[in-house]
């Protein structure tokens, strides 16, 4: 397995990926919204994206960005981890966590942290090996749809 930086031909395959995430959270999401995600992560603009290959197939994504806080400078979100089912179990949820803490570690962020839906019980098995549950609730306050 490899895990690199997201390239322009990986396009279609990441695609099957970002959908697949997108339907296990049920977060409907347009043609459009996926176009401009992919040249966000493309570009760098803001957001990164990681790619796991097993024989040249994408098998795994995760998109991450930095930001700042009051407390620190600089600070890594995970957003979206998500692996084609039939590639689970195998370590690439976990090579690609271990991709991003060491970018975080190379920006010198002072926290790297993700979210999950509390019923996602095969992910969490895999964050309590690596990452601590610091027992945060997240609340989301609704906005109008951007323009």
């Amino acid at each position: 397995m490899k895990v690199v930086p997201l390239r322009a031909e990986d396009r279609a395959q990441w695609e099957v990926l970002a959908r697949g995430y997108k339907a296990f959270y049920a977060t409907p999401t347009t043609d459009a919204e996926y176009a401009t995600a992919w040249l966000r992560l493309i570009a760098q603009d803001g957001v990164r994206g990681l790619g796991a290959f097993v024989d040249d197939r994408l098998v795994g994504i995760a998109h991450y960005l930095f930001h700042s806080s009051v407390w620190a400078r600089s600070n890594c979100y995970l957003q979206d981890l998500f692996t084609l089912p039939s590639a689970r179990g195998r370590g690439v949820a976990r090579a690609l966590i271990e991709a991003i803490a060491g970018q975080a570690r190379i920006e010198g962020a002072a926290r790297y942290y993700w979210l999950t839906q509390s019923h996602n019980a095969t992910a969490r098995v895999l964050y309590d090996k690596v990452a601590g549950h610091a027992g945060f609730i997240r609340y989301d306050y609704p906005l109008p749809s951007p323009a």
